[in-house]
């Protein structure tokens, strides 16, 4: 598993080079990769379906228990059937519908790594590994939706598709974290299979909020839905996949991951139930209420969301079996539908559907399978979609939580989507022919076939239910409820109430599909209401926030004046340290000071006075005179307490400083301003804590020893070791050698600068 994982990576950094080379017909060779891989996933349905779990591990970081490991059970290969087999033909797809694109090669580079990222996702085992991939279906996503950089929308909505996706990727890792503390490890195998009860763990509420937070804004829940339909700037073959079986449905399966282990807990229940069946209606009404055909189904994918969420809230066999009926269904044709869309705006110029109609003369082979496909999204016998829907009835009717609000919002949302389904496929190719920009024309084989395959397909599986049915649901089933489930698909279970409530929700859609034109006008009211005051008015609102306080504390902190920065970085400091200081060591210092001479005192009070003159006065040169005073009074200090050496390395420095400061203060100009009162006392207030601060820390140091002083050693080895008797002198030249040949090196430089700017002069030009 990790090389059809990694494959992706691979054959994404020889797309470009590829494309050059075949050209127009890349497409088809690049999708020998997801073929071969859909084979290669194929080959484990039979053990996968006896209750088989494929595991596989590589060293990654062992020293911290992260290894690249993967597991292959039923949710899983579903999922990796879906990416692999709809990944085939969306690359066969994109080749004839980007045909000429000068960055078709770049394109095909970052699907293939979208691929590959969700891929890992799915088979992931571990939790690092899987929060790596999570983020690289981000960042590929970003990437792809904003393709058409050239566009201000394809950039602004990838953005924003990329802060709601980080934003929760970063809750997410919080959650994983508490997941695996919790879980006494990082293997979702071990976790699962594990004795740890995650239920009563104190991390749980926490890891719960977390997790659902980073799968509630990949998977589009509300109200993180708005960035799915934006998303929309992406190229259709981006769309379709992004839709019908890669990131969005991400989320999706982190929830089914973990609801074994988390199912039974109250706030996983209601959180996904609730907010679920608000998107799933908010979803379905926005759909109908669109006119873009790109839009429409994107919202109708918002509404696909929401169902699979709160049918994993539900939780109830009946649920699960509806959960893995409707993520294969809709993934078939969605996919298919997008792909539709995407040959309806290539064909007719445009993606409206009111200009849309009269299609199915000129466009023969796309309408066969824009009505297969749409008939499996209104949920019309045989197709597989009837089936999930009737799934879905049944599973409302039996759940155990707010089971009548649940079902009127899954009644109503399928209503609305069959109207959709009439918007999408019956509106573009029947009744009187509309006014498209272009000729409208049938779609090269390369565009059609996907669409056809997958419609199809959907077909296929309504009449031959034991495919879908033993093959690929039972273990998939299994996995998401944590317990065998014994179930039978059936495209005829009598007359029952799923039934019924199937046929009455066909009648009220096809109500609603005939008032779909006359109701556009006061539905565009009211959604332009909605959007003032709905999340994303809100995320830009915090946008708009976010770019005041950036030109703010630019404004503020980075103005240019380097005091500005020094009073920041010192403050900075002093807070955090002083804070630090205080609570976590406290101030145990003691000073004595009673033998303190007179001499000592006098330096002490000369220092002072230089630091009050340079604060006061006006005068340059003052200023760098009283602070050669300063640093002449460190001297006597350090000549005082029996360190001669360190007093004439200062006096030499300090002489050297003067010299320069007064050098170059000839050359600067006189002062335009002087510091204001408060600025002067300000600046003072600062550097006396910065000071205080150091001071603090210095007596703090001596109150603290680890260890016994180094300076016995020198006492007793200077002698023996260096044959010296001055021990200073032996520490300089033998022990610190390097550390006194850096300082000499340092007053050299200094003495040449000096002796350059006494002797040399910058030549003038005649000109001047």
């Amino acid at each position: 598993m990790l090389t059809a994982v990694l494959s992706g990576f691979a054959l994404a950094i020889l797309a470009p080079w590829l494309t050059g080379l075949f050209k127009d017909r890349i497409g088809w060779l690049l999708a020998l990769l997801p073929l071969g891989l859909t084979a290669y996933f194929i080959s484990h349905v039979p053990a996968v379906s006896n209750g088989q779990v494929v595991l596989q591990s590589w060293d990654w970081l062992p020293g911290l228990g992260i290894n690249l490991s993967f597991m292959l059970d039923g949710l899983s290969l579903l999922f990796a059937l879906l990416i692999s087999f709809i990944g085939t033909f969306i690359l066969i797809y994109a080749g004839s519908y980007l045909r000429g694109h000068r960055y078709l090669g770049r394109f095909y580079a970052i699907i293939l790594c979208f691929m590959a990222s969700m891929l890992g996702v799915v088979l992931s085992d571990n939790l690092i590994s899987l929060f790596v991939f999570w983020e690289l279906t981000s960042i590929t996503s970003y990437l792809l939706i904003g393709f058409d950089h050239e566009k201000n929308n394809a950039r602004k909505y990838a953005l924003q598709g990329l802060l709601v996706t980080f934003a929760g990727g970063l809750a997410l890792m919080a959650g994983l974290i508490m997941l695996a503390m919790a879980g006494g490890g990082y293997q979702f195998s071990e976790i699962l299979a594990s004795d740890n009860d995650l239920l009563t763990s104190s991390f749980t509420v926490g890891m719960i909020l977390c997790i659902l937070l980073g799968a509630f804004t990949k998977s589009a829940q509300f109200p993180f839905h708005f960035w799915l339909p934006n998303a929309m700037a992406a190229p259709t073959p981006v769309s379709a996949y992004l839709h019908s079986a890669t990131m969005v449905k991400a989320g999706v399966y982190l929830m089914a991951r973990l609801n074994p282990a988390l199912g039974e807990h109250p706030l996983w229940t209601t959180l996904l139930c609730s907010v679920g069946a608000f998107t799933m209606v908010l979803g379905a009404y926005r759909a109908y209420s669109a006119t873009g055909i790109k839009k429409v189904l994107a919202y109708s994918t918002v509404m696909a969301l929401g169902t699979l969420t709160m049918l994993i809230g539900i939780g109830t066999d009946h649920a699960m079996v509806a959960f893995a009926s409707f993520l294969l269904a809709h993934s078939l044709y969605k996919g298919a539908l997008f792909m539709v869309a995407g040959i309806l705006d290539h064909s007719t110029g445009t993606k409206d559907l009111t200009l849309m109609g009269g299609l199915r003369r000129a466009m023969p082979l796309t309408v066969i399978a824009a009505s297969v496909a749409g008939l499996s999204l209104a949920g019309l016998p045989p197709l597989f979609g009837f089936v999930a829907k009737e799934a879905l009835f049944e599973a409302v009717l039996g759940a155990p939580w707010q089971g009548a609000a649940l079902l009127v919002a899954a009644v109503g949302s399928s209503a609305l989507l069959i109207a959709v389904a009439g918007s999408v496929a019956v509106k573009p190719f029947w009744g009187a022919p509309g006014d498209t920009p272009r000729v409208p024309h049938e779609a090269p084989l390369g565009m059609w076939l996907g669409p056809m395959v997958l419609a199809f397909t959907s077909l296929l599986f309504g009449l031959a239910l034991y495919v879908p049915d033993t093959l690929l649901m039972g273990a998939a089933v299994t996995s998401v409820h944590g317990a065998p489930v014994d179930f039978h698909l059936s495209l005829w279970h009598g007359v029952n109430w799923p039934l019924i409530l199937s046929f009455g929700s066909l009648i009220v859609g096809a109500i609603l599909y005939a008032l779909w034109r006359s109701s556009r006008a006061p539905l565009a009211r009211v959604n332009e209401r909605l959007s003032r005051f709905g999340p994303e008015a809100g995320y830009f609102c915090l946008m708009k926030g976010l770019v005041w306080v950036s030109e703010w504390q630019t404004r503020v902190l980075q103005n240019g004046l380097v005091r500005s920065y020094m009073i920041v970085l010192i403050m900075t400091t002093v807070l955090l340290t002083g804070y630090t200081l205080l609570s976590q060591h406290g101030l145990y210092i003691t000073l004595e000071i009673s033998d303190i001479t007179f001499y000592e005192a006098g330096i002490a009070l000369l220092m002072v006075a230089s630091v009050g003159f340079v604060i006061l006065t006006r005068s340059r040169l003052g200023a760098v005179a009283t602070l050669g005073v300063l640093g002449f009074s460190v001297a006597l200090i350090f000549i005082l307490f029996s360190a001669p050496d360190l007093g004439i390395t200062q006096i030499l420095v300090e002489t050297l400083t003067v010299i320069l400061l007064v050098l170059v203060l000839f050359k600067l100009p006189g002062y335009s301003h002087y510091s204001k009162g408060y600025q002067v006392w300000r600046d003072s207030t600062v550097a006396v804590l910065f000071g205080l601060l150091v001071t603090l820390l210095m007596l703090s140091a001596f109150d603290v020893r680890y260890f016994e002083s180094i300076s016995s050693y020198f006492i007793q080895a200077s002698y023996p070791e260096a044959h010296g008797r001055n021990i200073v002198n032996v520490i300089l030249v033998d022990f610190r050698a390097m550390d006194t040949l850096g300082e000499i090196f340092v007053l050299s430089i200094a003495a040449l600068g000096v002796f350059s700017m006494l002797k040399l002069r910058a030549e003038v030009p005649h000109d001047a």
